[in-house]
């Protein structure tokens, strides 16, 4: 008998910096090929932590079905590895539905490990963690040297401030005895049955960047620091995870009295700024990429993103 040949299911995903229309993009096109969306935004993920992660509101979402939004209280931690097992498994119930996936979002970690896969590593090692910690504590900087040394290609994707992947990445190279790119080259656990085209929005950067400025003032406007007051009078730690990212970091630094408001959101601008040249350094790294130079609002960035998403599919059937 010959030889049956099942076709990839087809995946869209959208990604790109922060403030360049990724929301906006994917959801024209969930509407345009019937589709649904998943998130690949590691703050999104959290309830509560809705204007300072830009998460679109319900009313916007034009009935179009939106996952792995809201799903995780604020002292739960989500690797990579368990986003990427709960979107295999949303994307498995999409394409049973015959719909198409769409993930959309910024992470650019979170988007290797669901398309790639990550190894399984070393177990975690609570007391060397300590020490690795204490070490970075008296003399800040020192984990990323050592790391540089034993593992420069993990050294060169971690930013110099990531003290939690830094660990991570010296745990498992003291661990495993190899650094952690090798053992990950080795190990993924790639996605199959999937044909994903990847869409990366890049706007000028001056454009980008003022945009950026003033989505942190209208994110005064919308009401962040009623949302982070309201987060810790509803039970929420400062130290938790997502008050430790930008936006409510700074806005936190003013409601504890430690920054002047016009110091926070200057703060809060620069350091929007520069993660937004870290997602872009990070996703020019990403293979068979389809690059828009424009924000996902623009109609010719629309239109050219669906034109491509339209021989896609058919090249699929």
């Amino acid at each position: 008998m010959p030889t049956v040949t099942v076709p990839d299911k087809p995946l869209i995903a959208v990604l790109g910096p922060t403030g360049s229309g990724k929301s906006a993009l994917a959801l024209e096109i969930a509407a345009r090929f019937d589709g649904e969306i998943v998130n690949c935004d590691s703050l999104q993920l959290y309830r509560g932590f809705d204007i300072g992660t830009a998460k679109t509101p319900t009313a916007e979402r034009r009935g179009i079905p939106h996952h792995l939004f809201d799903i995780l209280e604020a002292d739960e931690i989500c690797t990579a590895g368990d986003y990427a097992r709960m979107a295999r498994d949303v994307l498995r119930e999409i394409s049973g539905r015959n719909r198409i996936p769409v993930v959309a979002g910024g992470t650019g970690f979170y988007v290797r490990a669901l398309l790639e896969g990550l190894f399984e590593g070393p177990a975690r090692d609570p007391v060397l963690r300590n020490n690795l910690a204490e070490r970075e504590q008296r003399r800040p900087g020192v984990l990323h040297r050592a790391l540089s040394r034993f593992d420069p290609a993990a050294a060169g994707r971690i930013h110099p401030n990531d003290t939690n992947k830094l660990i991570r990445a010296l745990e498992v190279y003291l661990a495993a005895g190899e650094p952690m790119s090798q053992l990950f080259e080795r190990g993924r656990d790639s996605l199959s049955g999937y044909t994903p085209f990847k869409i990366v929005l890049d706007p000028p950067r001056p454009e980008l960047q003022y945009k950026l400025n003033q989505r942190c003032l209208g994110m005064l406007e919308a009401g962040i620091i009623q949302e982070v007051s309201w987060l810790l009078v509803s039970g929420v730690s400062g130290e938790s995870k997502p008050l430790e990212s930008i936006g409510y970091k700074e806005t936190l630094l003013f409601l504890n009295g430690e920054m002047p408001l016009a110091d926070a959101v200057a703060l809060m601008q620069r350091d929007t700024r520069r993660y937004a040249k870290r997602q872009l350094t990070w996703f020019r790294r990403e293979k068979d990429a389809h690059w828009l130079s424009g924000f996902g609002t623009d109609e010719a960035i629309v239109s050219s993103a669906l034109n491509m998403l339209v021989k896609y599919t058919q090249n699929l059937k």
